[in-house]
């Protein structure tokens, strides 16, 4: 059974954890390995997920499947001055997780939690040629733009952005 918890500096190692190992899969025949490295450098050290915690107001939450992490998920608002667009930061699953549905059970967490807030849309970025792209077509955002981040180092991140709009709670 999936059980959502919140997550906090104290589960930063399991966040870790998750990524280290899913990251290869989902960037692995996209990015170079030394960009590859970089990003979770960037994005996945602990100055760096405390920053995301306790400075940025990223919602961390975590999926367990018999008290094992399965998968974890980040969210907020977009802006402080809005409410109504919220912005998934990162939704990544144990690749021994996934096809179980765990990503669903994520994102329907994170819609009931935002609903209610007054939230009418939630957006993403995702990778261009990342497959979790088919995910996100399926459970309702289509894509809205594209962007090319420089993330500094010389690199890029490839990006659509996607929408899925929210009926009120």
């Amino acid at each position: 059974m999936i059980v959502i918890k919140k997550a906090g500096p104290e589960n930063i190692y399991s966040i870790q954890s998750l990524a280290e190992v899913t990251w290869p899969i989902a960037y692995g025949s996209i990015l170079p390995q030394q960009q590859l490295r970089y990003m979770l450098d960037l994005f996945y050290s602990k100055a760096a997920l405390e920053e995301q915690m306790l400075q940025k107001g990223h919602q961390f939450i975590i999926a367990f499947d018999n008290d094992e992490p399965a998968g974890f998920a980040a969210y907020s608002p977009k802006s402080i001055a809005d409410n109504n667009t919220w912005r998934l930061h990162k939704l990544y699953i144990d690749p021994n997780q996934q096809g179980k549905g765990v990503g669903k059970i994520l994102l329907d967490h994170i819609l009931s939690a935002i609903k209610p807030q007054g939230a009418t849309a939630l957006e993403l970025n995702v990778n261009r040629h990342n497959k979790a792209l088919g995910f996100y077509q399926k459970t309702g955002f289509v894509i809205t733009g594209e962007e090319d981040i420089d993330i500094g180092n010389g690199y890029f991140m490839n990006d659509y952005v996607m929408e899925k709009s929210l009926s009120p709670a």
